[in-house]
């Protein structure tokens, strides 16, 4: 089928706005129907070459829609179910999707790297040329065939544009409060960068019940923002940010997230946690980043440092859960959206998103699926 879709040529182009052809599902593959697409700080850094991928490929990895048509051995959902776009689909037979950590899924790795669905192969072709897939989804299209596992069903009342960010900076910041740290009622926790993940992480953070949450970003309109959403304090990053953020916690804070992957905040946080602390890292760092920590402090204090990939997910049963709260008002997702663009305006949306102007952008593709109202979103002109 002819599908519209938003092109990278190659790294640093703009994207070209082409029809391509969709193929049909395989077997164990689904055909969505896209209705709204979030646009993702790892969409714009694939596509200034920070994150190397192939091209030319289909970007976008936040999505939800309506399934059109299923595979065979496709059980789990039906055509015209709703449904969130997961970006790490599983295998499950491989010793980590037994073990219950899908997202690190062995079969998953290697194809999402080489820009093909799990098979090997691709569904998107421009004339004769293939064109690779990003992240499986391929959601800066009006419509994406995905592997059965990354179709995750929703409930109809959901707006899909709330359901599409909940398929990565929202779990991936839920996740690494939730799942990866475990915080604990009454502990303080610090964030490092405000943007989708850190203020998920602070959602997090507060429904978590944590007694201090505290963010850090240099933008401080985003300070304030992440007031909105929970934080109880803001500070901007200065030569004494250690020694402020122990002062502020009282000697320490019990846990620490790295929602941006920036020179040297590993180290901060590392400093500013107490004995027995637990840091999290979650924003990618630049692929020759070689951080370092001070050895006898690294096994005097005890302190937990690990990676957290997609928050340390299993997308199936969390994003339902997120989409739950949401719904009972406890997580305020839909605030999280800032602008709703069009999808040739892509890069417009990667600007808005380099100048600091959103919280989450959105491509819409159905305007009464997609759900979006109220002052705090409004329409890219």
């Amino acid at each position: 089928m002819e599908i519209i879709a938003s092109v990278m040529t190659c790294p640093d182009e703009p994207l070209e706005t082409v029809t391509l052809e969709l193929s049909d599902p395989r077997p164990d593959e689904v055909l969505v129907r896209l209705a709204a697409t979030g646009i993702c700080a790892s969409d714009a850094h694939t596509h200034t070459g920070r994150i190397p991928s192939p091209a030319p490929c289909v970007l976008g990895h936040e999505g939800a829609g309506v399934v059109e048509r299923i595979g065979a051995n496709v059980t789990h959902v039906a055509v015209g179910d709703h449904v969130a776009l997961s970006w790490m689909p599983s295998c499950g037979v491989c010793r980590h999707c037994v073990s219950g950590r899908p997202v690190l899924c062995s079969a998953a790795a290697p194809a999402l790297l080489a820009g093909t669905l799990l098979d090997g192969t691709v569904r998107l072709h421009r004339g004769t040329e293939p064109v690779s897939h990003y992240s499986f989804l391929s959601t800066f299209a009006t419509h994406t065939v995905v592997p059965g596992s990354s179709a995750v069903p929703i409930g109809r009342h959901v707006p899909l544009a709330v359901a599409s960010l909940v398929g990565c900076g929202i779990l991936t910041g839920y996740g690494a409060v939730v799942n990866k740290a475990r915080v604990t009622p009454g502990s303080s926790i610090v964030v490092f960068g405000a943007g989708g993940v850190g203020l998920s992480a602070v959602m997090a953070a507060r429904v978590s019940g944590a007694g201090q949450i505290i963010v850090v970003d240099p933008v401080a309109a985003k300070l304030e923002e992440a007031v909105a959403f929970g934080a109880t304090d803001g500070l901007v990053p200065s030569d004494d940010l250690v020694e402020r953020l122990r002062d502020l916690s009282g000697g320490g804070v019990d846990y620490a997230i790295d929602a941006a992957g920036g020179e040297g905040i590993l180290g901060q946080a590392f400093g500013a946690t107490i004995p027995g602390g637990t840091i999290v890292c979650v924003g990618m760092p630049d692929v020759a980043a070689r951080p370092s920590l001070p050895g006898p402090e690294l096994v005097r204090d005890e302190k937990i440092i690990t990676g957290s990939l997609y928050g340390s997910s299993r997308p199936s049963i969390d994003i339902p859960s997120i989409l739950r709260q949401y719904t009972a008002g406890t997580l305020p997702l839909d605030r999280m959206i800032t602008k709703a663009y069009e999808l040739d305006q892509i890069d417009r949306a990667f600007a808005d998103m380099r100048e600091g102007r959103l919280k989450r952008g959105v491509v819409v593709f159905d305007e009464h699926l997609a759900g979006l109202a109220g002052p705090a979103v409004t329409l890219a002109a």
